[in-house]
């Protein structure tokens, strides 16, 4: 429908030229509707003729835009509409932003109800009280008319659940071991999502940047943002993690992009910590999973990475708004454990290599009381020899910024999602983690320097102990706690 209305204003805008009088210039307004008005001239007598050419040149419109838009705002309104007609969903919601007339000419009913029409067809949707309002109008009643903008609303609610119904379906299988979807990479792809991030500094300013890399792992993604201008680390406010849907050439309408808020965090009051480096950069780590890469002896960012976990990562990335979190009704309040039906699925990994990959069911818990009553599962007792794990690889993380990359040693990603028996997820974290040797090795049938690596976050805490054997070159995991 909209394919030719690039030729259709070429040509509106070619024969409003052959109108202009010469020098250019478009004439002023004069009473009534395209007509001149009565001018004096020169000797005095009343006429009709041109104005002089002082009038021409003090004529304010003097650009071409300017000039459309005077010869196009004075057509008729069933002109106009005739118009905007032509125009698809997308151009005719752009369009009412231009000005109050438009806006009002582009949220005519009409023009909503025959793209509804055109795009959904008649039968797609019937409103409850059709049958009662046609009984009502052969009886002769007053039937209640429907609200201004009513088609336009039911576009874009229809549009917006047959997406979200479509991929909701694909979402309904669920893997039993991580309690996830299965096709959340696919859902993901398929809807072409890309991630922005948005930092804003203590001035007032923004830098809006789209990602560089994002990598699919088991039960997480990890975005990477490493091109554009970064705002010194010490002059940025806030940092903002957005889901935005691309639009594909293959899509013939293009439809206005919506963004949907993920994080959100106040650099001044959430804390950060130090959790590695190597000859070029800094890691620093903000919670939960954002980690910044700021060049050694410098204000500067060389990189952002932000870890996201799969639990409700789609609907996080689509249903949200540009200014607030997605929830679901319910989602805040405590969940109902049952010490004797968890399950834990646990992952170590970088963005580009898997360290180890465990899945434990039936986990046992008991009460402690830390800073407050939490519940403890122990996964990995040190004590029990064929529970421990050995780590596949070196710890490690890789990082990109433009031209230089590198990677910093005892530093990776941990992934983590505790299931109640019902598959239902009770704690899902993706979090960038650090070893770090400990003081006091505790006694142990290996013999090497023994490492801890620890997570405390909101949802609770991981604590593990590794050992490095030195015969294998290799970390083995010989304890892993869990507190919720």
């Amino acid at each position: 429908m909209a394919a030719g209305r690039g030729e259709f204003f070429r040509s509106l805008w070619t024969g409003l030229q052959r109108q202009l009088p010469p020098g250019g210039r478009a004439a002023p307004p004069g009473p009534g509707r395209g007509k001149p008005g009565p001018e004096r001239g020169a000797a005095g007598s009343r006429g009709g003729g041109r104005p002089p050419r002082a009038a021409w040149s003090s004529a304010p419109w003097r650009s071409p835009a300017a000039m459309w838009t005077y010869f196009l705002l004075r057509l008729p309104p069933e002109i106009l509409l005739k118009v905007l007609s032509f125009l698809d969903a997308s151009s005719l919601f752009c369009i009412s932003h231009v000005c109050q007339l438009f806006h009002q000419l582009a949220n005519e009913d009409d023009l909503w109800k025959e793209i509804y029409t055109s795009e959904f067809g008649t039968q797609t949707w019937r409103p409850k009280s059709a049958h009662d309002a046609g009984m009502k109008a052969c009886r002769g009643e007053v039937v209640e008319e429907r609200p201004l903008g009513h088609w336009k609303k039911m576009y874009f609610r229809t549009l917006a659940g047959r997406e979200v119904n479509k991929w909701k379906r694909e979402l309904r299988d669920i893997r039993p071991h991580t309690g996830l979807p299965r096709q959340t990479e696919l859902v993901l792809r398929t809807l072409n999502m890309s991630w922005e991030l948005t930092l804003s500094d203590c001035w007032g300013g923004e830098v809006t940047l789209r990602e560089n890399q994002v990598t699919f792992l088991q039960s997480a993604l990890v975005v990477r943002w490493s091109e554009g201008v970064f705002p010194s680390y010490h002059h940025i406010s806030s940092i903002q993690v957005h889901g935005v849907r691309k639009e594909t050439q293959k899509i013939p309408r293009v439809r206005p992009s919506w963004r949907s808020l993920i994080l959100k965090l106040d650099m001044k009051t959430e804390p950060h910590s130090f959790i590695g480096r190597d000859k070029l950069i800094t890691l620093i780590h903000l919670s939960p999973g954002v980690l910044i890469g700021r060049w050694r002896g410098q204000s500067s960012v060389a990189f952002i990475m932000v870890s996201l976990h799969f639990h409700k990562l789609v609907e996080k990335s689509l249903l949200g708004s540009p200014a607030c979190l997605y929830s679901e009704p319910g989602e805040n309040s405590d969940p109902a454990l049952d010490p004797q039906s968890y399950s834990v699925h646990f992952v170590l990994h970088s963005p580009g290599a898997l360290i180890l990959s465990e899945h434990f069911s039936q986990v046992h818990c008991r009460s402690v009381r830390l800073e407050h009553y939490l519940q403890e599962m122990t996964l990995i007792h040190s004590s029990v020899l064929p529970q421990h794990k050995p780590l596949s690889g070196s710890i490690k993380l890789p990082w990109r910024s433009e031209e230089l990359e590198g990677a910093v040693e005892n530093c990776c990603i941990m992934t983590l999602t505790v299931l109640s028996g019902f598959l239902t997820p009770v704690w899902c974290v993706s979090t960038p983690i650090f070893i770090r040797m400990a003081r006091k090795p505790p006694a142990a049938v290996y013999c090497g320097e023994h490492f801890l690596m620890h997570h405390d976050g909101p949802g609770g805490k991981v604590k593990m102990k590794l050992v490095w054997v030195k015969e294998q070159k290799q970390f083995f995991l010989i304890s892993l706690i869990i507190y919720i």
